[in-house]
């Protein structure tokens, strides 16, 4: 299978801030609601309808347009997806997929750098 056939659409957009509360009610009153809260990391996640937003603490951010991480795109296997890019040439950041223990069973992922150092994520939830 090619490694455009191991996705399908966007899972998250990742956007750091400097202050996760502030993040929160921004992103609520916008009328997400809080659908995660990881505090290793201080992760949340806030979703409305199919867009989640994936925002964390962090002491350096942007402040500017292309405060954006990341794009997550949704995939149900991390790991042919992970062989497939690797053998299409497609510019890994990460040497292995890479694993966090967010939602019941955790997440497996890795990322790949795009055109202009775009980060563009492919994340399993794992069921």
């Amino acid at each position: 299978m090619a490694f455009s056939d191991y996705y399908s659409g966007v899972q998250h957009i990742g956007i750091p801030t400097k202050d996760l509360a502030t993040a929160e009610s921004f992103w609520t009153k916008l009328g997400f609601k809080k659908t995660g809260d990881f505090p290793v990391g201080d992760v949340i996640f806030m979703q409305r309808d199919n867009l989640v937003i994936e925002t964390w603490h962090a002491d350096e951010v942007a402040g500017k347009p292309g405060a954006i991480n990341h794009i997550s795109m949704d995939t149900t296997d991390a790991d042919a997806a992970f062989a497939a890019a690797q053998s299409e040439g497609f510019d890994l950041i990460d040497d292995e997929v890479q694993h966090l223990d967010f939602w019941k069973k955790g997440i497996k992922f890795f990322n790949i750098s795009g055109p202009d150092a775009v980060i563009v994520e492919f994340c399993e939830i794992v069921k």
